[in-house]
């Protein structure tokens, strides 16, 4: 099992070098850009330390076989062996720094300490594992402040760019959403330079076809990608401008989280609603796949919100459904629960219908949703037929072609005239419900009145004519 856990951060040359008990005075060597850091302490009092060295050490020697004639190749093996930087302890051997050695490790390029009488080596020793301790402290923290944060994003509205705008903040970069032709689904955080953007997209079709993550490096920013898992060939990248010890550890967390997120999870009723639409692909009716469905009553709700392709699946999982469909403007749910207002959203929801009464519902929350729009409300119900149940559904449609004839291949002025009724001759409240202008508005319904012969003033006519058009 893998370590959840970061590993120790080296300690910088410089925080050394600040810690003022030690009293450690850097005397050649290459300036400090900030990237010269100890992995650990080795001493070592050998003619030729390199082949007990792994690189990083801050190697400490007070120079017992060291000469003048062999300070370069000293120097040099140091360097070649990749040790950070050497330290140099005076007395008893030398009392002071030899300046064939610091002249060598100018040379060389082999940041020089020099050690005074009053620190031993295991006090040196001491102050890295103390300030690696510190560390470690922080970056521990600064992991799980992260982890908190990412999961706390998953539960939000729409968690896919939540997670993501998440990562791009705790990591102090760019996180990229890919779809697996390569597009870029979603990207949040600071805009790297071209190079590199095209370089993440490069890694990100390596990581697609192979391993689950890969790193890279270009125009001094550091790449990263991981495969996403579910089996839907999508890839998170990211891109910093440096790489700490935690970084790893919290693009995990969020790899795991975006994979839970953008998974298909299908239960066992899902499963039964899956095979009712591939009953009916294959020609059986409406009436015969509709048991596959459950017992119901099902609500149909309308929806406008979101903002990325995963919006829509976040929204019904929150309605407790696997049935939905978008078109990238309406979201459709088809529910057998108990549907409350969602952050983010605007909905309209049918009254609880059977399977077979699904499509006149569909028609019912598609209107309920214009009212919602229309009247800024997060959500609107259609309450059922009421009156309209005391006729005969026959002779009641019967009325209202007869009524509304004037009106037949004018589906817009039809439709005007009922959002307009719905909401109470609003000449606002409908131009929004519509998408049209005011005057449009006004134009349609002034047609109406003259196709109808009737005064839309009157009470009664417009109950007469809400009435019919409940039947069209």
């Amino acid at each position: 099992m893998t370590d959840p856990t970061p590993p120790t951060p080296p300690v910088p040359l410089a925080a050394l070098l600040a810690d003022r008990d030690l009293g450690l005075r850097r005397i050649a060597g290459p300036p400090d850009d900030g990237s010269q850091a100890v992995h650990w302490v080795h001493t070592s009092e050998m003619a030729d330390p390199y082949p007990y060295l792994l690189g990083g050490e801050l190697l400490l020697t007070a120079g017992v076989q060291l000469r003048d004639a062999h300070a370069d190749e000293y120097a040099a093996r140091v360097v070649e062996a990749g040790a950070a930087a050497l330290g140099f302890g005076v007395t008893p051997v030398y009392d002071t720094v030899p300046p064939a050695l610091v002249e060598a490790c100018d040379r060389h390029g082999l940041p020089l300490l020099e050690v005074p009488p009053r620190t031993p080596f295991t006090t040196v020793a001491r102050g890295v594992w103390r300030l690696m301790a510190e560390a470690r402290h922080r970056e521990l923290r600064r992991v799980t402040q992260a982890q908190q944060g990412l999961a706390a994003a998953a539960a939000r509205q729409d968690p896919v760019p939540a997670v993501l705008r998440q990562l791009a903040v705790r990591l102090g970069g760019r996180a990229v959403l890919f779809a697996p032709d390569g597009a870029e689904l979603h990207t949040t955080g600071r805009l790297p330079s071209p190079g590199a953007r095209t370089a993440l997209a490069r890694l990100a079709r390596v990581v697609r076809g192979g391993p689950a993550s890969a790193t890279d490096t270009a125009q001094g920013a550091h790449l990263a990608a991981y495969a996403l898992g579910g089996g839907q060939g999508l890839v998170l990248g990211v891109v910093t401008e440096g790489r700490e010890a935690g970084d790893h550890t919290v693009a995990g967390v969020a790899v795991v989280l975006l994979s839970l997120l953008t998974a298909p999870h299908q239960s066992a009723a899902e499963a039964g609603r899956s095979a009712a639409l591939v009953r009916l692909l294959l020609g059986a009716t409406p009436a015969e796949a509709a048991p596959l469905l459950g017992p119901g009553p099902w609500s149909v709700v309308h929806a406008r919100g979101g903002s990325t392709p995963f919006a829509a699946g976040a929204l019904a999982a929150a309605l407790g459904s696997a049935l939905v469909d978008t078109d990238g403007t309406t979201t459709r749910v088809v529910t057998d629960r108990e549907v409350t207002a969602r952050p983010g959203w605007t909905l309209g929801v049918s009254e609880p219908v059977e399977p077979a009464e699904l499509a006149a519902a569909d028609t019912r929350a598609e209107r309920a949703l214009r009212r919602a729009e229309a009247t800024r409300t997060p959500l609107v119900r259609h309450h059922g037929e009421g009156l309209t149940g005391l006729f005969a559904p026959e002779e009641a449609a019967a009325h209202a072609r007869t009524r509304l004839a004037p009106l037949t291949g004018s589906p817009a002025l039809a439709e005007t005239l009922r959002v307009w009724l719905s909401l109470h001759g609003s000449w606002d409240r409908t131009a929004v419900a519509l998408t049209v202008h005011r005057n449009t508005v006004r134009q349609r319904i002034a047609r109406c009145a003259t196709l109808l012969d009737v005064d839309l003033d009157d009470a009664d006519v417009r109950m007469e004519l809400w009435f019919a058009l409940r039947w069209v």
